[in-house]
């Protein structure tokens, strides 16, 4: 993978000159390689990691997994594709193993997502079979430990 790449994957947040800086590149070649990689969409998006708990905001999580019967001529790409585009959906993944998608879902409370994996997801024609497992949790997210590691100052205690 590209170093600018590299750099804008781990912090995305990086100004130009600071990429430049970096890389020993000039700031309009940064500039011009970055409008490349987003015409060409290598570049999809760009996305903070918040820590919701401090902000004090409370959406429910959940991971599905769902068996789907492949389509003649399609495999799983047009279910897959269809299921992708609602709103509730935050990543969508074809998987190996016991079942063909990984869905990963968000909304406001447990109702929310329960009333979308019964009357949405579920009734979708070709879907078999749904397993939802909440999230409770983060630690991790993209990459970015969710607590901060305590430092402790006290002295290792040996015999």
């Amino acid at each position: 993978m590209d170093a600018l790449l590299k750099l804008l994957r781990e912090n995305a947040a990086l100004k130009p000159s600071q990429l430049a800086a970096m890389l020993s590149l000039s700031e309009t070649e940064v500039v011009k390689r970055i409008k490349a990689y987003e015409e060409e969409q290598v570049i999809l998006g760009y996305r903070t990691v918040l820590n919701e708990e401090k902000l004090g905001v409370e959406m429910v999580r959940a991971v599905i997994e769902v068996k789907i019967t492949p389509e003649r001529g399609g495999g799983f790409n047009r279910l897959a594709e269809r299921i992708a585009k609602y709103a509730e959906v935050n990543s969508c993944y074809l998987m190996s193993g016991s079942y063909d998608l990984l869905v990963v879902v968000e909304g406001n409370n447990l109702r929310e997502l329960a009333s979308f994996v019964s009357e949405k997801l579920a009734t979708i024609q070709g879907v078999l079979s749904t397993a939802t497992h909440f999230m409770l949790k983060p630690y991790k997210e993209q990459g970015v430990l969710m607590v901060a590691e305590k430092n402790e100052d006290r002295l290792p205690v040996t015999p």
